[in-house]
């Protein structure tokens, strides 16, 4: 592999330390992150000497830091991905939607991110599945991928799943091909409405089961009137839901994503009707953990 003029460890190595003196906002996940991209494939995380066992010839490999921020450690189990999902695509033109939490709930997510994102996805995917099988809507079996992001453009927290879909789905019957009725695929208010009260309604469970963590600045949510409250001002927001057809082709949207996610079992989930009988059922899910976003 042929190693970049510039890396990013470089411009760490040559202006880090001033960097960080002009940032006094890094906190010390961003500053861990730093020193480990500095510190990869250097003598300071310790090597190993590799020998061939033909002539005989010995080289230093130094280890790497392993960090999910890191384009090195990444860039590899990153093209293993895209290559995979290449090969799932289908030849018919394909759908890019988004769905966001509402700023409100960036407490929440911070202190109980398994929980609210593992609810994004199920919620997402429960949604787009209800309103295509509608026979008013599609009326048919669809599949797709979702991918986690978790930050936006300015770094800063903005949880929202980008689905690549593909323009229709199977027929109930599974006996052919249904194309969409509509030219943006599915009615995204639709899709806004049925995804803000199927979150909700998890959100409420979760709350009744004793699952947040509802601490620091969002103790007085611990309070029962005080959560319900709370909840009920989001239900009474519109919550955005984003759909446009893929731009180019599917691949570069999967590309594009692509290079904000670094593919580890966390934040990745791919649904597809099952074949083998009359009723769908959840295909494959695998995760993916993300650094940043759009």
């Amino acid at each position: 592999m042929i190693r970049p003029a510039v890396e990013l460890a470089d411009l760490l190595h040559k202006q880090g330390d001033r960097f960080i003196d002009q940032s006094p906002w890094l906190n010390f996940q961003q500053l861990s992150v730093l020193r480990a991209i500095a510190r990869c494939r250097t003598a300071a995380l310790g090597g190993h000497i590799d020998q061939c066992s033909r002539c005989g010839h010995q080289a230093i490999s130094y280890n790497s830091c392993r960090n999910r921020h890191c384009p090195k450690c990444q860039a590899q189990a990153r093209q293993r991905w895209l290559a995979a999902r290449e090969k799932e695509l289908l030849e018919v033109p394909y759908f890019h939607v988004v769905f966001t939490l509402p700023h409100e709930l960036n407490p929440l997510c911070l202190r109980n991110a398994r929980i609210l994102y593992d609810l994004l996805f199920r919620v997402s995917a429960a949604t787009m599945l209800e309103v295509a099988a509608n026979p008013k809507r599609l009326g048919a079996q669809i599949g797709f991928i979702s991918i986690l992001h978790t930050w936006g453009q300015n770094l800063l927290l903005h949880p929202h799943l980008h689905c690549v879909v593909p323009a229709g789905g199977l027929a109930p019957d599974h006996t052919s091909w249904i194309r969409p009725k509509y030219a943006f695929f599915l009615p995204v208010d639709v899709l806004g409405s049925v995804f803000r009260a199927k979150f909700v309604h998890g959100l409420r469970k979760a709350f009744g089961e004793q699952k947040l963590i509802l601490s620091g600045s969002i103790a007085q949510l611990a309070n029962p009137k005080r959560f319900a409250a709370f909840v009920d001002l989001l239900f009474r927001q519109k919550w955005v839901v984003y759909a446009k057809p893929a731009f180019g082709a599917p691949i570069q949207v999967l590309r594009y994503l692509g290079r904000y996610t670094h593919p580890s079992p966390s934040a990745i989930t791919a649904y597809w009707p099952s074949m083998e009988s009359g009723s769908p059922s959840g295909g494959e899910t695998t995760r993916t953990e993300t650094s940043s976003g759009r």
